[in-house]
């Protein structure tokens, strides 16, 4: 099977091209495409829990400590302890904060507008059906269950 025929190739190739795209949007405005997407998930009203953001991005817990440290260093956010839990952290946007995350709710929908303009509604739809299906079988963490190497092993070591 050829790269390009797999599904995860070309998953892979179209978000690397989605990253090149952003990053190169997010920089003219001193930021990048992670501090854009956690800009875009933060509440402006009642902040949202530092514990909340990662899986909203499917980020690792010390990927996110650095980036909310950097946004912190930039003057994007601040962090308040939680009115209700004193031992959970809110991260709140700053004026600057704000303003960023309008530039990266603008960047998404331009690019989801030119997307659009393309695509029909029909594709997307078959689009957004399958993304949900393979996410849901990785997440199900049964696709390997009956994957099993041993067979290969033994048939190498026979020739």
């Amino acid at each position: 099977m050829k790269p390009e025929e797999t599904v995860d190739y070309n998953i892979k190739v179209a978000w690397h091209a989605i990253s090149r795209m952003y990053n190169t949007q997010a920089t003219r405005y001193d930021i990048t495409t992670s501090i854009g997407f956690v800009l875009l998930n933060i509440d402006q009203e009642i902040g949202t829990p530092a514990t909340k953001i990662a899986p909203l991005l499917g980020l690792e817990t010390r990927s996110l400590t650095r980036i909310l440290r950097s946004m912190e260093e930039k003057g994007l956010i601040y962090k308040q302890a939680d009115a209700q839990d004193k031992r959970s952290v809110r991260i709140f946007l700053t004026e600057l904060g704000l303003e960023k995350k309008e530039i990266s709710r603008q960047t998404v929908r331009h690019f989801n507008g030119k997307v659009r303009e393309k695509i029909t509604q029909s594709q997307l739809d078959t689009f957004f059906k399958v993304a949900s299906q393979i996410t849901g079988m990785i997440e199900g963490k049964t696709l390997f269950d009956d994957f099993d190497l041993k067979p290969l092993r033994q048939e190498t070591a026979a020739h």
